[in-house]
């Protein structure tokens, strides 16, 4: 018996098969970054009547230049409650400020709380290397909290949780560094609501940025999907050590 390592593309719910609700927990350095870049996967597997709670670290009020952080803030907040309600997620914010994420312990044990309160199967975030150093802080504080979240001598108001099955992190133009696409789900059927999400933010409508969040990310799921035989699709990727399959045989 040996490791083999093979290239997969995963589907999910391939072939109608029945699996126990999963509790998804999404979690993004700044409003809008979950819905962009897992937007579809979340509507998607809660139309399958999976949990799903996004947690935004911050809610990068320091993005618009034309307004204050304390007003672009409270805009922030109002339109991630929107794209929430559409996505169908219950919606958690943590107590920090856009670009000042504090790559701590502190940080860390509020994350691994938060886990142990939502108990998630499956926990999306940000990939590990980015242009952006809250995307790449969060990276790194999410998967500490899974460890930190299992440990019996790490003391939060929460008992803890070991039920994590999966971290999968996701594709987004800010962190491309090193990213492969490993894991493509089909959302062929959340564009529209999708669409609708993330509409909810300014900067996705214009005026605020002159990249075109929703373009990028709508021909991206297209590509994902034609590589996947989908109309659509989301690629994710995972940490190498989840790459490894020992088989007694070639699958």
């Amino acid at each position: 018996m040996r490791a083999i390592f093979i290239p997969l593309v995963l589907m999910a719910n391939i072939a109608g098969a029945q699996t126990p609700p999963r509790v998804i927990l999404a979690i993004g350095a700044h409003a809008g970054d979950v819905e962009l870049t897992s937007g579809q996967v979340l509507i998607h597997q809660q139309r399958a009547g999976d949990r799903v709670v996004v947690l935004h670290l911050t809610a990068g009020e320091g993005g618009n230049p034309k307004m204050s952080p304390v007003a672009y803030g409270e805009q922030k907040r109002k339109e991630a409650a929107a794209a929430a309600k559409v996505i169908g997620a219950e919606l958690i914010w943590a107590p920090y400020l856009d670009g000042q994420i504090p790559d701590d312990d502190a940080t860390r044990t509020y994350v691994a709380d938060v886990i142990r309160q939502v108990k998630p199967t499956h926990i999306i975030t940000h990939w590990k290397r980015s242009i952006h150093k809250d995307h790449a802080r969060t990276h790194a504080i999410v998967v500490d909290a899974v460890l930190l979240a299992v440990l019996e001598g790490v003391k939060t108001d929460h008992p803890p949780h070991r039920g994590v099955r999966g971290i999968y992190f996701a594709e987004n133009w800010e962190d491309a560094e090193g990213f492969r696409p490993y894991l493509y789900v089909d959302v062929s059927d959340a564009r529209d609501a999708w669409l609708e999400a993330i509409r909810s933010y300014e900067f996705v409508r214009g005026g605020i940025s002159s990249f075109s969040y929703q373009s990028y990310y709508d021909a991206l799921a297209s590509v994902r999907g034609a590589e996947a035989r989908k109309t659509r699709a989301v690629a994710f990727d995972i940490d190498e050590s989840g790459k490894k399959r020992i088989l007694d045989a070639i699958p």
